[in-house]
C-alpha cells in the first residue's frame, strides 16, 4: 500500500491501533466533547436561573457531553469558616437576552473559564469511564470480527451482518463500564450533596458497606443499565451500519460527525423512557441527601414504582417527556465524541502504516 494512499481500512490488522492508542484516542474524544458541549449546558442553566425556572432547595441535572450528574441547588452564597466565598456558578447574577448574548456576556464579564463551570470534578470520573468504554468496545468488536473471518464460509458466524457484532460489543462494553464506575458515581454524589471531605466520605462508605454489604455500592445500577446499555447497543449498531454505506472505509471528520449525530438521535429517542426514570431517580436521591434524616432514611423508589407513577400521572407521553431537549443535547455530544475519536484512530493508523514501511 502506498504511503499516501487516499484510502485504507483502519480495521486492517496491519494498521490497527493498539489498546494504548485506543485509550489515547478516546481520551482525546472525551476531552474534546466536554470542552465543546459544556458551555452549551452552562448557558442553558444560567438562562433558566434568570427566568426563575430553576427550583430552589432542589436538584437539577448538569451535562458535560460525557455524562449527566446531579447538582444540589443552594440558596445564597457558600461560606467557609465564617468567610464569604463566591456564589455558586449557576446562581451568579446576569441579564441575558438569549443564548448568543449569554455566551458573550459571560465570557466578557466573568472570563472564558466561567463557560466551563462545574466541569473539572466530573472529568475525574467521566474521562476514565469513557476511555474504558471505548477501548473495551473496540477490543470486543475486533475479537468478534476476527472470529467471523476465521470461521468457515457459510457458518453461522460468517453470515452475521456488521450491526450484530456492533450490538454485542456495545452491550458488553457499556455494561462493563457502567458497572465499574457505579461505586465511584455513588461516592461522588455523596461528596457533592453534603460537601463531605474525603475522610468523611471514607467513613460514610465504610458504614454503608458494614450495614448493607458490598453490593450497596451498586445502588442505582439497574436504571443506569436500563438506559445506557440499550443506548449503546442501538448507537453502535446504527453507526457501524452507517459506515458500510459510505464509499470509503476511511471516514472524514464530517462523515463521522453526521453518523454520530444520526445514531445518537435514534438511540436517544428509543431509550428516552429509561432516561426519564434515571433522571427522576437522580433528583430523588439528591433531594433525599439534603432532607431531614427521617426523609433520608426512607427507601428510594424502585424503577418499576417510578414508571407506574409517571404512567398514572401523565400517561405514555410522560415517559417521553423532554424529547427535543434530550435529542438536542445527545446528538451533538455523540457527533463530537465519535468524530474526535475517529480522528484519533486515523491518526494512529497512519502512524502505524508508516512505521511498517
Amino acid at each position: 500500500m502506498e504511503e499516501n494512499s487516499p484510502n485504507f481500512d483502519v480495521d486492517d490488522p496491519r494498521y490497527r491501533i493498539t489498546p494504548t492508542q485506543q485509550m489515547l484516542s478516546s481520551c482525546f474524544g472525551a476531552l474534546t466533547t466536554s470542552v465543546m458541549v459544556t458551555p452549551l449546558d452552562v448557558v442553558k442553566i444560567r438562562l433558566q436561573v434568570q427566568q426563575n425556572t430553576m427550583p430552589s432547595h432542589r436538584c437539577f441535572i448538569y451535562c458535560n457531553g460525557l455524562m449527566d450528574h446531579c447538582i444540589i441547588c443552594v440558596n445564597g452564597s457558600v461560606r467557609s469558616v465564617g468567610t464569604l466565598l463566591k456564589e455558586q456558578w449557576y446562581k451568579r447574577p446576569g441579564h441575558f437576552n438569549g443564548t448568543a448574548d449569554a455566551f458573550i456576556k459571560i465570557a466578557k464579564t466573568e472570563g472564558l473559564a466561567s463557560l466551563w463551570s462545574g466541569l473539572s470534578p466530573t472529568l475525574v470520573l467521566a474521562v476514565p469511564a469513557t476511555v474504558v468504554y471505548f477501548t473495551t468496545y473496540e477490543q470486543l468488536r475486533f475479537f468478534i470480527k476476527e472470529r467471523q473471518m476465521a470461521s468457515k464460509e457459510g457458518s453461522f458466524l460468517g453470515r452475521q451482518p456488521v450491526w450484530i457484532s456492533a450490538l454485542v460489543a456495545g452491550t458488553v462494553a457499556r455494561t462493563f463500564a457502567v458497572t465499574l464506575v457505579n461505586p465511584l458515581e455513588l461516592i461522588r454524589t455523596k461528596m457533592q450533596s453534603k460537601k463531605l471531605s474525603h475522610q468523611e466520605v471514607r467513613v460514610a462508605v465504610k458504614r454503608l458497606i458494614q450495614s448493607q454489604g458490598w453490593l450497596s455500592l451498586w445502588q442505582g445500577l439497574t436504571p443506569s443499565l436500563l438506559r445506557d446499555v440499550p443506548f449503546s447497543a442501538i448507537y453502535w449498531s446504527c453507526y457501524e451500519t452507517y459506515k458500510t454505506y459510505l464509499p470509503s472505509s476511511e471516514l472524514t471528520i464530517w462523515e463521522s460527525f453526521v453518523g454520530g449525530a444520526l445514531a445518537g438521535s435514534l438511540a436517544a429517542v428509543v431509550t428516552l423512557p429509561f432516561d426519564v426514570v434515571k433522571t427522576l431517580r437522580q433528583i430523588e436521591f439528591g433531594e433525599r441527601q439534603t432532607s431531614s434524616d427521617k426523609v433520608t432514611n426512607q427507601k428510594a423508589s424502585s424503577t418499576k414504582e417510578i414508571i407506574q407513577r409517571i404512567y398514572h400521572q401523565r400517561g405514555v407521553s410522560g415517559l417521553f417527556a423532554g424529547l427535543v431537549p434530550r435529542v438536542s443535547k445527545v446528538a451533538p455530544a455523540c457527533a463530537v465524541m465519535i468524530a474526535s475519536y475517529e480522528y484519533g484512530r486515523h491518526f494512529f493508523s497512519r502512524y502505524n502504516q508508516k512505521s511498517i514501511q
